[in-house]
């Protein structure tokens, strides 16, 4: 996630210069063959300029369906930061009796070993998301051994190698700890270290992470469909085709210092058209490790940091920093 102001303008530019240059090399190549060959192809614009308003708000439609994805995303990972919160402050709170304190903070460590399980799982590769703009290292695991690796490593600070040694071989780490975790509080209520009322406050708990779990496995594991992602790619590529000739047929007048104006308007009209698409494609897979996800790493360790807090922690690591305006 980007937290400046805003982007600056050759950052954008040189993210989506790709439609720029292309279209100005293709509007030199038709306006030069029409210069040259004093052969003149040209479109009326108004019929063309109706196809370029069906394509912007077809890819209206996809950046809007994007942004609820992005955002829907968001508010997820905001219900998992409250009913964390909520969690340890119920572990701090009922649990009670003998090594009360080494108890609540096994419960609260399992607890941040799930969400660090999460983030990792949410952030495997899948083929439809951009493998190549992938984040590299910790905050991006994008093969099976690197995830594991990572992850082992990040988990053996927060659980015990048995739990850990448990959990390998399991197809979804995270609902599997959850259910440890829940175990665990059964055989806490078990030895009566709080009565059924307080168990069931903490199932419910339990339930809301499941929820929050599944959701965002929804949206990692369901691709924006397919059908509008190809629609609006060659949509696109099928109205910058026709640019030129439509701007041949308002500024043809071959005398004219404005007909050598046609490959750079047909290259700036590409550009708008396909900064919008990229725009769209960049943010319909707010979990892959790109620039423009969820901070899910930022928010994970808020959340580390805040229920470490909680029960006086020691070696409580700082707030992720953003790099370059960059927050993963």
């Amino acid at each position: 996630m980007y937290v400046k102001r805003r982007y600056g303008f050759w950052m954008t530019f040189n993210w989506s210069k790709e439609p720029f240059i292309y279209g100005v090399l293709y509007g030199l190549v038709i306006t030069s063959f029409s210069y040259f060959t004093q052969i003149y192809i040209s479109l009326p614009w108004a019929p063309l300029g109706l196809i370029g308003i069906a394509v912007a708000f077809y890819l209206g439609f996809k950046n809007n369906s994007s942004y609820d994805r992005i955002w829907e995303a968001r508010k997820i990972w905001g219900s998992i930061v409250n009913n964390s919160r909520t969690f340890s402050v119920a572990v701090i709170t009922f649990v009670q009796g003998e090594n009360k304190s080494q108890i609540q903070k096994e419960l609260i460590y399992r607890h941040i070993a799930w969400i660090t399980i999460l983030r990792h799982q949410l952030r495997l590769s899948k083929e439809w998301e951009h493998f190549e703009q992938r984040v590299k290292g910790v905050y991006a695991p994008h093969v099976s051994e690197g995830y594991n690796r990572n992850l082992d490593k990040a988990l053996s600070n927060y659980l015990s190698t048995e739990e850990i040694s448990e959990l390998d071989g399991k197809t979804n780490k995270a609902a599997q700890l959850l259910k440890i975790q829940s175990l665990r509080l059964q055989e806490l209520r078990d030895k009566e270290y709080y009565e059924d009322f307080r168990h069931m406050e903490f199932h419910k708990l339990i339930a809301n992470f499941y929820d929050g779990q599944g959701k965002s496995e929804r949206i990692k594991n369901f691709p924006f469909p397919r059908q509008y992602v190809t629609g609006s790619v060659w949509l696109t590529i099928l109205f910058c085709v026709f640019v030129p000739f439509g701007l041949l047929d308002v500024m043809g007048n071959r005398v004219s210092i404005e007909f050598w104006a046609i490959p750079f308007l047909t290259g700036l009209i590409c550009w708008v058209f396909g900064l919008m698409e990229k725009i769209g494609d960049y943010s319909e897979n707010p979990f892959e490790g790109t620039y423009n996800d969820v901070p899910i790493t930022a928010i994970s360790r808020g959340i580390e940091i805040d229920l470490r807090e909680m029960i006086d922690d020691s070696d409580i690591p700082e707030q992720i920093k953003d790099t370059h305006g960059f927050l993963m």
